[in-house]
């Protein structure tokens, strides 16, 4: 089969292996509304403004900080391994990481910092297709993933200590 027999209809394309492999002609093929995580580094399988000048109706993420949306292990490793150590977690189980999910996710919905959107360099930034996950400069990724993970250690059983009731507030 071909990349355009299976990416026909399809509502997402996860890609994490090589440079310009999806064309715009393989995103007209797309269900309607889909989503593009062109995450290979340092080019991605499609670039953005190609991308974009194909579909107008797309959600697009890549492994860039060039462009919106960039998906990259930065934004959560640092701060799963902070909240796992604090705990003394013997682990790092699927509960610890949905807690991480859940509280980037929460992020990305609030209000933008204006400490974040400086350092972007943007004006403004909300919950949409163009900005669908935190920036990676955010401060509040720090305290929230920490403390999700090192909760759902305790619950889960995988945490040697208990959790300080103001951890991370």
């Amino acid at each position: 089969r071909t990349l355009q027999d299976v990416i026909a209809d399809a509502d997402v394309f996860v890609g994490v292996s090589g440079p310009n492999l999806l064309t715009a002609d393989d995103l007209k093929l797309m269900a309607d509304k889909p989503v593009v995580f062109a995450c290979s580094n340092p080019d991605p399988e499609i670039a953005p403004e190609v991308a974009h000048s194909a579909r107008n109706d797309l959600i697009m993420a890549t492994g860039r900080s060039d462009f919106p949306n960039q998906v990259n292990n930065v934004l959560c490793f640092p701060f799963i391994f902070r909240g796992a150590l604090d705990v003394r977690a013997t682990a790092i189980n699927d509960e610890m990481k949905i807690a991480a999910v859940h509280a980037i996710r929460s992020i990305a919905k609030e209000p933008v910092p204006s400490e974040v959107l400086k350092a972007a360099g943007v004006e403004s930034l909300e919950f949409g297709a163009e900005y669908i996950i935190p920036k990676p400069m955010d401060p509040r990724l720090l305290p929230r993933i920490a403390r999700a993970v090192a909760e759902a250690a305790v619950e889960s059983g995988v945490a040697q200590i208990e959790m300080p009731e103001d951890y991370m507030r």
